[in-house]
């Protein structure tokens, strides 16, 4: 990286190859892809929060991530798990399907530490984006030959969304937990406030990550409220807990229409996106950490990084699997169209009865045409006329 000063103002300019705006997931994964990749480049990841990687415990499944691209992840993995769990009002399984988990300071570790400290910038919030410059407040700018913007949910009027909105907390068991494997989807608890499901990641025998969420209308978080729905469900398992080592809450999107092109312009017409700025992001699960491995990698492999090139890169790849996944905005949409606020559990219920490939692929927004069949096939789990009047419109 190379800086200069101006001679009115002293404001000083920061030149790079790429700059990535946002060191969360999307943009972390980037860097590391560019600096694994091309050691060549000059980097720049800018984050306006103190840490890399946000402050997130995030769980994926073996078929989420393709086995060419796992050279990403696996210095980030801390917990993996052979098979997992979940449970429905009338039915439970076990689907041997290996389960990962990232913690967000072991992503923030590795990011320092295979990133030369020049290279992360924390703590610097950007006042604007454009497809070659970053600017700050005070005159400070950033001149780099490609900009990627990856500072999460853009301006969402432009899509027709719900929420799956959570808040997770790690805690420590003194007396032991009991959990060989995770717990993914418990839906057997009380519900409210839409769909609601308790997540469980044993992180050792002691220590344990309880996630309490819910697929809403509305993204508001009621933190207290959440919280103590996780005391409750700890008691009613007679886990003992001690202390609460971390918290997080957020609210992912999750779409059920929208326009595309109309949210990517809103963000900057012609600035490169990744993460949910470009919409990437499964539409039923508001999952994101696929497709932030897919578009890393694949910008990693690009031969021009210019800021041009780097728009028309990543628009055409989040515009191609906007196009691909209207599959999964039909599922939202019966999520939170057809389905009654307290009975939208039957749409996953309906999901988990099938074989584990088929799930699987579901989560990985891979599912082929048969899986789809299949999801689709026998008794809605919803009224059939909404349903019906669900599928007309997405039609």
């Amino acid at each position: 990286m190379r800086a200069i000063r101006y001679a009115a103002g002293m404001a000083e300019i920061h030149g790079c190859d790429v700059a990535i705006v946002g060191g969360g997931l999307a943009g972390s994964l980037i860097a590391l892809a560019l600096a694994e990749k091309r050691p060549d480049l000059s980097l720049l990841l800018i984050e306006a929060g103190e840490t890399i990687g946000g402050n997130r415990l995030r769980s994926f499944l073996d078929a989420d991530v393709a086995r060419e691209d796992r050279w990403l992840l696996t210095p980030l993995v801390r917990h993996a798990w052979p098979e997992y769990e979940v449970a429905f009002p009338v039915r439970a399984r076990t689907l041997r399907q290996p389960c990962y988990a990232i913690e967000a300071a072991r992503l923030d570790l590795v990011a320092r530490a295979r990133l030369p400290e020049s290279a992360v910038m924390t703590g610097r919030k950007a006042q604007s984006v454009t497809a070659t410059s970053v600017s700050f407040v005070g005159g400070e700018r950033i001149e780099a030959k490609g900009v990627i913007d990856a500072r999460g949910v853009g301006d969402p009027s432009a899509l027709d969304l719900g929420w799956r909105k959570f808040v997770g907390r790690e805690l420590e068991v003194p007396d032991g937990h009991g959990l060989e494997r995770p717990m993914l989807m418990d839906a057997t608890v009380t519900q409210h406030d839409g769909f609601r499901f308790v997540s469980c990641l044993p992180l050792s025998p002691t220590r344990l990550f309880v996630e309490d969420g819910y697929y809403s209308d509305t993204a508001n978080v009621n933190a207290g409220a959440l919280g103590r729905r996780i005391e409750g469900y700890a008691g009613n398992r007679g886990w003992r807990v001690g202390d609460t080592v971390r918290e997080e809450r957020g609210a992912l999107p999750v779409a059920i229409g929208g326009d595309f092109e109309t949210y990517w312009r809103a963000g900057g017409a012609r600035v490169a996106k990744a993460g949910t700025r470009a919409g990437l992001f499964h539409p039923t699960t508001g999952d994101s950490l696929p497709d932030a491995v897919r578009l890393a990698v694949r910008i990693a492999a690009a031969d021009d990084l210019s800021g041009e090139a780097l728009h028309a890169l990543t628009h055409d790849h989040a515009r191609t699997m906007w196009d691909e996944r209207r599959f999964y905005r039909l599922v939202s949409a019966m999520l939170f169209r057809a389905a009654d606020p307290d009975a939208r559990y039957r749409v996953f219920e309906h999901l988990h009865r099938l074989s584990p490939g088929v799930i699987s692929r579901f989560h990985a927004a891979r599912s082929t045409f048969s899986d789809k069949t299949r999801a689709l096939r026998g008794r809605p789990p919803v009224p059939f006329w909404r349903a019906v009047g669900v599928a007309r419109r997405m039609a």
